[in-house]
């Protein structure tokens, strides 16, 4: 079964997320109206609506990092990844974890890096070279 995900969450200010989302991370905008905007996030929906954000903390144990939780993410191939990667060093994003390849030579080996939105939301992307070894054990 094939399927596109759907998240709904709180931005503060919705023009500076159309413009990080889409001027930025390069997704496209859909409908909207003056409390909410819908944005396609790699093929799938997020909606972004009006309100204040949700609660994050640095306590995800990831490797030896300790990673926002809750976060938000997407997993895309390595091409797709590094582009995306190169763009946001060349904007000078702050990133939370630097870019950087984790789990290195074991199955799931990935690159990751972690940032957030204008709102304070916390993202990560992946990238594996193969996307069958995304749950490779």
């Amino acid at each position: 079964m094939q399927s596109i995900f759907h998240l709904a969450f709180h931005v503060r200010d919705l023009q500076a997320s159309r413009r990080f989302y889409c001027d930025l991370l390069g997704c496209t905008a859909g409908r909207s109206t003056d409390t909410w905007l819908d944005i396609n996030f790699f093929g799938h929906q997020l909606s972004l609506h009006l309100g204040e954000p949700f609660a994050v903390s640095n306590t995800g144990k990831v490797g030896e990092h300790l990673v926002p939780m809750p976060h938000l993410g997407v997993i895309l191939n390595m091409a797709d990844w590094v582009v995306l990667k190169d763009r946001l060093v060349e904007a000078r994003l702050p990133f939370v974890l630097a870019p950087s390849i984790r789990f290195a030579g074991e199955p799931g080996e990935q690159a990751t890096m972690f940032f957030r939105d204008p709102c304070g939301n916390p993202i990560e992307i992946k990238g594996f070279a193969d996307l069958a070894a995304v749950y490779a054990v």
